[in-house]
């Protein structure tokens, strides 16, 4: 049989044009244990610039998560976004599942890239878990975090407690790594304040098939390692400046879960939330979503310029 045209395959290849046009170029590196990540960089480092990490969430690869960001992030700061183990191009054949090693990682391939501080680190969802993780070990080496969307403070109690539409890590691990055309429409569901509607099965099973397959036992061991024996009293507090960013309508991780991080965080975080959006604020906010990353990241640096 004839292979079918693949639009989830054709749509990777645009955003794999858009972030070369915009500056970036794909880069693979072997770690030496075992573990290969994969990461966009500048094609030029400038020295001058700081140094932005945007490390994406489950679901599709980074580019598919971070596309409408790039050329107006570009312009201010050398950015660098990896592939999390597991996903697009990035592996490990070592056992850790943890953010913590997902964290440690990022950092390895970023040392591999000639970077070891003054990083700036943005994350969403399960990119935020990474991205806190770094700030906690690797603290000289992180100077701000943006956390969006990220339910870094769940405890393990509470899916038992109700706090979730899910009953389940089973349930959740179904949706969030659909293989059927129904668990896509329920995650999107969930996903989304106002979800796309009547989006054809065939579009559906092309997108489980070329984004949602590959490493599919390790991706629901990511998930259960992120639930098991989890306490917000084993959680770290990070230090650096922190902006939290979350979804009014969040039904992935509800917005209980970023007040429970300001006051877990303290004066040194800030909360803001977003109307009219779920739990993906990328794709359903981004205007909204940038105007948040420019007057922390951005704005600034602006201010420190003399004669601004």
């Amino acid at each position: 049989m004839v292979k079918c045209f693949s639009f989830t395959a054709t749509r990777d290849s645009c955003f794999r044009c858009s972030f070369s046009r915009a500056g970036l170029r794909s880069s693979t590196t072997d770690l030496g244990d075992g573990t290969v990540m994969h990461v966009w960089i500048p094609k030029l480092h400038v020295q001058s610039k700081p140094t932005l990490v945007l490390i994406h969430g489950f679901g599709a690869n980074a580019m598919w998560q971070w596309n409408d960001f790039i050329s107006p992030l570009i312009f201010r700061f050398n950015v660098y976004v990896p592939d999390l183990l597991f996903f697009g191009e990035s592996y490990t054949t070592r056992p850790e599942r943890s953010e913590q090693f997902q964290a440690e990682c990022v950092v390895r391939v970023m040392e591999a890239h000639g970077v070891v501080s003054g990083m700036n680190v943005v994350g969403i969802s399960y990119g935020g878990f990474v991205g806190y993780r770094m700030a906690a070990q690797f603290k000289e080496r992180i100077e701000k975090v943006v956390l969006c969307c990220t339910g870094v403070c769940l405890e393990e109690k509470d899916m038992e407690e109700g706090m979730f539409k899910v009953k389940s890590v089973d349930e959740a691990v179904s949706i969030l790594l659909p293989q059927t055309p129904d668990k896509m429409r329920e995650l999107m569901k969930l996903s989304f304040f106002k979800p796309t509607q009547r989006v054809p099965s065939c579009f559906l099973n092309d997108f489980i098939h070329v984004m949602c397959t590959e490493y599919l036992q390790e991706r629901k061991d990511l998930i259960l390692a992120l639930h098991k024996d989890r306490r917000l009293s084993d959680l770290p507090k990070i230090t650096q400046p922190t902006l939290i960013i979350w979804g009014e309508h969040d039904q992935i991780f509800p917005l209980e879960l970023g007040h429970r991080l300001k006051r877990h965080l303290g004066d040194n975080a800030e909360l803001v939330i977003i109307k009219n959006a779920g739990h993906a604020i990328n794709a359903e906010k981004p205007k909204e979503l940038f105007k948040h990353l420019k007057s922390f990241l951005i704005d600034p640096l602006s201010r420190a310029k003399p004669g601004n």
